[in-house]
């Protein structure tokens, strides 16, 4: 069960590997009859009489069949009816493979005379990979005992809102990958007692409110592939015993905070394969029985914030990995997750994992780093813990130049520095953003030094940015433009610093139908920009302005918001084009 977001019948091809009995009974042409492992619906293992008859271009059931049948096996056939009376035959018939064939109609397999169920043992019945498109009322009335229906990969675009009554006994349901455009909640209004639902691969874009209401007794829910944008607050009400959540491979740019706060014992989250650009301070908090959550395989994902994770006590394995543009968490992100032993960060663009993070988690027993340009300064002083690396060999450092290559496991404290420059990841901000006048705009900069940096923009007009009606900066480093106009294109340049010094990164913004320049480099830009160094001398400015020189025409020096005195001295010198 706790593999949730796996099929179960997994289980059912782990028995390939026991060997299969002698079934001394006469077999139909090319059909094999065999003694062989089965698992129930509820994951019970026996032996029973199985016969196969899969692959063989059967265009009507293959006759006579053995009186003890317990499992007939019909895949990949030519079928696009059956003969239910010879069906009627098999008073053992527990489970029924038509998948792979022509079916167009459940009708030509459930249609019976009225009061009298057609098999009454039967408790999975699979018809994935058919060609049926509509379900109408009382599809599957005539099979009282049905425990288990799949019917993914089908063609279905309707149902009736009774499609499903008289299966009050339905334990799992596989709707998925058809061509569902909505979600009708009277489809589940006589399934009491399911437990497991897939809709996933349904171009649904949104959900009804209380869609799903009246199964409360469900304990897995996927909805993964489906093109959903966003959650209503009120979408998975009602669903009391959901552990496990799927929204694998959709479209959300935000958590659904809001919508996961109505589901008390969720133990399983998926948000796999999303277009999440931050995970933001309160995302996941007081979730208290949440145990493992996935951020992983997001392209847009930038940054998780201060207090993202809060107050998840069960939480024990937090996956956020393959996200190319992941390069900052905060040194703060995890809060109250006492229980949290396992911490999956591998292959994202992180250049640190901030010793406070680590101090933060108190069972932390494990951590992947790996595949990451790791940055072995100051901020990974906590290394030195007990705490388990995961593949050590391929943790290596990418900076600074003296230890690139070295295995972080193997640097020991004294050769890392007791502060650092502040350091904005280059994957952070993109170096040209296109929007249309109107429309919002969001740049989040984000940087790690020690100690901490402050963070600020500067406008295209040179000027220290601060917050007025249009305009407003957070003490984290995100810029927010509320409506864009032709005045706001130009290029914008977050500056992070600290004692020790410096660092910039620059953006353009261009408005459609203005007519500045994409500037995506400036070579002669101060990027990192070390105390000492500006201390010494004009060297810093007069190299920069001839490197800048050389690619630009007509250029000036501005000073744009920073003390050049000695008192405090040179932080930095951002040069603007005129």
């Amino acid at each position: 069960n706790r593999r949730y977001f796996l099929n179960l019948n997994v289980l059912q091809n782990l028995a390939l590997v026991v060997h299969s009995l002698p079934w001394s009974v006469y077999c139909p042409a090319g059909c094999v009859c065999q003694i062989k492992p089965w698992f129930s619906p509820q994951s019970l293992s026996c032996e029973v009489p199985t016969v196969d008859c899969n692959n063989l271009f059967l265009t009507q059931l293959p006759s006579p069949l053995p009186l003890n049948t317990h499992t007939l096996c019909l895949q990949s056939n030519l079928l696009s009816a059956l003969e239910t009376p010879l069906l009627h035959t098999l008073p053992n018939l527990t489970e029924l493979d038509l998948s792979q064939n022509r079916f167009s109609s459940v009708m030509t397999l459930t249609l019976t005379e009225p009061q009298i169920p057609s098999l009454r043992s039967l408790l999975s019945l699979h018809m994935e990979e058919n060609q049926l498109r509509s379900l109408p009322p009382a599809s599957f009335s005539s099979l009282p005992a049905l425990q288990e229906l799949f019917l993914s990969h089908n063609q279905l675009a309707s149902l009736a809102p009774g499609a499903f009554s008289g299966l009050g006994s339905l334990l799992r349901l596989h709707l998925n990958n058809n061509h569902l455009t909505s979600i009708d909640p009277l489809w589940f209004t006589t399934l009491p007692c399911l437990q497991v639902l897939m809709l996933g691969g349904n171009p649904v874009e949104v959900l009804p409110e209380r869609g799903f209401q009246a199964l409360g007794s469900l304990r897995s829910l996927v909805l993964g592939g489906m093109g959903l944008k966003g959650l209503p607050e009120r979408a998975l009400e009602g669903l009391d015993s959901l552990e496990s959540l799927s929204f694998y491979d959709n479209l959300l740019t935000t958590v659904p905070t809001q919508a996961l706060r109505r589901l008390p014992g969720l133990k399983f989250l998926d948000l796999n394969k999303n277009r999440l650009s931050l995970v933001q301070t309160g995302d996941f908090r007081d979730l208290v029985h949440l145990t493992e959550l996935g951020l992983n395989n997001m392209e847009e994902l930038v940054a998780i914030e201060r207090a993202a994770m809060e107050n998840l006590p069960e939480l024990t394995k937090l996956e956020i990995t393959n996200n190319p543009r992941l390069s900052y968490i905060h040194p703060q992100a995890f809060f109250r997750l006492g229980r949290l032993e396992s911490l999956m960060l591998n292959s994202n663009a992180l250049t640190a994992l901030h010793q406070h993070t680590v101090l933060s988690l108190p069972s932390l027993r494990e951590v992947s780093l790996h595949s990451n340009p790791l940055r072995c300064d100051c901020l990974f002083r906590w290394m030195p813990q007990a705490v388990r690396f995961i593949q050590p060999q391929a943790t290596l450092c990418s900076e600074p130049p003296e230890l690139r290559a070295r295995r972080v496991r193997e640097v020991s404290i004294t050769e890392m520095s007791a502060s650092c420059l502040p350091l904005i990841p280059p994957g952070i901000l993109p170096p040209y953003v296109g929007v249309r006048e109107g429309e919002r705009l969001a740049l989040h900069c984000r940087a790690l030094a020690e100690p901490q940096p402050t963070i600020y923009w500067v406008t295209p007009s040179g000027q220290r940015l601060g917050s007025s009606n249009n305009t407003h900066t957070q003490h984290l480093g995100t810029l927010e433009i509320v409506m864009v106009t032709a005045r706001e294109a130009g290029l914008y340049t977050c500056v992070a610093e600290n004692t020790l010094g410096a660092d910039t990164h620059s953006v353009t913004v261009g408005v459609q139908g203005t007519s500045f320049p994409k500037i995506t480099s400036l070579p002669g830009m101060i990027y990192r920009i070390d105390m000492a160094t500006a201390l010494g001398g004009g060297a810093v400015v007069d190299g920069c302005e001839a490197q800048f020189r050389r690619h630009m025409s007509c250029c000036s020096w501005d000073m744009l918001g920073l003390n050049l005195e000695m008192l405090v001295g040179v932080v930095g010198i951002i040069g603007a084009c005129k």
